[in-house]
């Protein structure tokens, strides 16, 4: 016991001595915690909403919960005829973008990477950063204008050719959609796959040359393992998003022509809650938290899958 009460000032004055030393450190970690705190985790307590029958003038405690032991809003959002087609929507898009898009980016970054001209190099990258950088609005804007069946580049030659209006087509909305995100956003999503082979060792490079090897051999068996795990914990990160389809493109290139294609469960859930004559927060509300804990759920079964196969996963 003596040897207890001795030691407990020494732990105390050591621990104080290193907060002291640290100081410095804290203060700099302590406002990015505040803000994660404030608006990451204090806006959860609003998820008791999606329990309850929300009214404004009783706020989040004083409102009644709902019926069926607070479910009611969840059976309700299944049951309605709009769940399996904004549910299909959803996963067409979300799985149709990320087979599409990781590629796309591995391969501009391979070429890249393989560039000799330094001046050409740094023309392509800029040119394929810039359409990141564009509103989203905007952005849609630029394809609307483009595919205008009336003075659009493209939409004119294809309208007076087949007879197809590409903006009110549903069956070609997916691909639109698609393959405009790979014109915005593969040029940024190479950054990462850039800095990854910026890592390889030339050394490599240079016993393959040695030993004969053609340019395809030394990105199959030089480059491909070295960008794969990469591409594997960029797979996992966006599989947890996979029902979380930006609703802003979506809303802007939606039309009614279009709409038993584009209407997503972000989509639908935003007429509910703000476009509707009768808003309906606690229906909304769960909705988003159903989308949460699917993802959550696919994410943790991504990264078991890769651990399992390929021990590329996170720990």
């Amino acid at each position: 016991m003596k040897s207890i009460k001795k030691h407990r000032p020494a732990d105390r004055n050591s621990l104080l001595k290193y907060f002291k030393n640290h100081w410095e450190l804290y203060i700099m970690i302590l406002p990015p915690v505040i803000l994660l705190l404030v608006f990451a985790y204090g806006p959860m307590y609003g998820v008791i909403i999606a329990f309850k029958n929300y009214k404004a003038t009783l706020g989040i405690l004083g409102s009644p919960w709902a019926e069926q032991y607070g479910f009611y809003h969840f059976i309700k959002f299944f049951k309605n005829y709009n769940f399996i087609e904004c549910l299909r929507n959803t996963l067409v898009l979300s799985v149709y973008s990320l087979l599409v898009t990781v590629p796309c980016s591995v391969v501009l970054a391979l070429c890249l990477n393989y560039t000799r001209y330094t001046k050409f190099r740094k023309t392509v990258q800029m040119i394929t950063y810039c359409p990141y950088f564009i509103s989203t609005v905007v952005f849609v804007g630029i394809i609307r204008l483009i595919l205008d069946t009336r003075i659009g580049v493209l939409g004119s030659i294809v309208y007076n050719t087949f007879d197809l209006n590409i903006m009110g087509s549903a069956s070609a909305f997916p691909s639109l959609y698609v393959w405009s995100g790979v014109w915005q956003g593969t040029g940024y999503g190479a950054i990462i796959y850039l800095a990854t082979l910026a890592g390889v060792d030339m050394q490599l490079h240079e016993a393959a040359i040695i030993d004969g090897a053609t340019l395809l051999q030394r990105i199959r068996h030089i480059d491909l393992p070295e960008v794969i795990p990469t591409a594997v914990i960029m797979l996992i990160l966006n599989i947890g998003s996979i029902l979380n389809v930006g609703y802003e493109k979506v809303l802007a290139m939606q039309n009614q022509n279009n709409l038993s294609t584009s209407e997503v469960i972000n989509t639908y859930a935003y007429k509910v809650s703000l476009v509707s004559s009768f808003p309906d927060f606690s229906y909304s509300t769960a909705i988003g938290l159903f989308q949460s804990l699917v993802g959550l759920t696919l994410l943790l079964a991504a990264n078991k899958i890769a651990d399992r196969l390929s021990g590329n996963g996170f720990v």
